[in-house]
């Protein structure tokens, strides 16, 4: 079975473009980049040219996540499987793909509605290395693990859980956890060494919950978390420690109302499945109704 191999890039919807610019170097540590196209710049982590598509709109919210596949070879076996399955697609075009930086993807939705583009052949700037935004002592942990993970919106669990089967990705519940609606149960899916790329069963006003990035530096975490204090952002969780994936983040407020978590130490994801009740530490609720679980 051909599977994704790992979450390539994920494209935002932004009404605010200068918070934005300024939240994702001052704060994070990314490096911009702007190309001189009006209705866009993109945001890097490596050397890839981008892992975020930063797209000017009249709303803020996921425009679409893309999903990495090794050539064109296995993007065909995964339409295959798709059909299998009974989800439709549709072949981007050669100008699609190229305003991705990409050789090849197919477009389609999951169950929720969410966009998805499934990929291969990213263009990669051997020549122009990362410059973050602000000084990092380490860098950030992508490679073969991708960009970090999306936790997304999902109105159909189990069909949203077959869907992202179909693709290759691999992983359920890990969680139940207690909030103002009662249990809930997400689920944690990965395609790589990443414990999970991908999360549902959480929902809001929103396609995005959050998105997490990972540095490979505890101090960076550090110091973001200084920056965010200092800039007086809100919290939604303090600083804890994660029981599935083993990583210490916490988790603030984006520009555009959905959260961010940055962490450090993240452990490589399942052989075998397990569930959790609550986390090893932290993550106590500051700003209520920002987030009303721990994940």
């Amino acid at each position: 079975m051909a599977a994704v191999t790992e979450l390539g890039y994920v494209g935002l919807n932004i009404t605010d473009a200068a918070a934005w610019r300024k939240f994702a170097t001052e704060i994070v540590g990314l490096e911009v980049l702007d190309e001189g196209e009006a209705d866009r710049f993109y945001l890097r982590m490596d050397y890839w040219h981008h892992r975020f598509v930063m797209h000017l709109s009249d709303v803020d919210d996921m425009a679409y996540t893309g999903w990495r596949v090794a050539d064109e070879q296995a993007l065909d076996e995964i339409k295959d499987q798709l059909d299998q399955a009974g989800f439709s697609y549709r072949v981007g075009t050669f100008e699609e793909a190229a305003e991705r930086r990409v050789l090849g993807l197919i477009k389609l939705e999951d169950p929720s509605g969410n966009p998805v583009e499934i990929f291969y052949a990213p263009l990669i700037n051997s020549h122009m290395p990362f410059h973050p935004g602000r000084r990092l002592h380490g860098r950030w942990v992508t490679g073969a693990q991708g960009l970090g993970h999306v936790l997304i919106q999902a109105d159909d669990y189990a069909e949203t859980h077959r869907f992202y089967s179909a693709i290759g990705l691999k992983g359920n519940i890990q969680y139940h956890l207690n909030s103002p609606a009662g249990v809930v149960k997400p689920a944690f899916m990965y395609c790589n060494d990443r414990q999970h790329s991908l999360a549902f069963g959480v929902n809001g006003g929103k396609r995005l919950n959050h998105m997490m990035l990972e540095y490979a530096e505890l101090n960076d975490l550090g110091k973001a978390h200084d920056l965010v204090r200092g800039e007086g952002i809100d919290v939604a969780l303090q600083l804890g420690k994660h029981s599935n994936d083993d990583a210490l983040t916490f988790y603030f407020m984006t520009p555009s109302g959905w959260l961010m978590e940055l962490g450090w130490g993240g452990a490589k994801a399942f052989g075998q499945q397990q569930y959790h009740l609550s986390d090893i530490f932290g993550h106590g609720i500051e700003v209520a109704g920002a987030h009303d679980v721990e994940l």
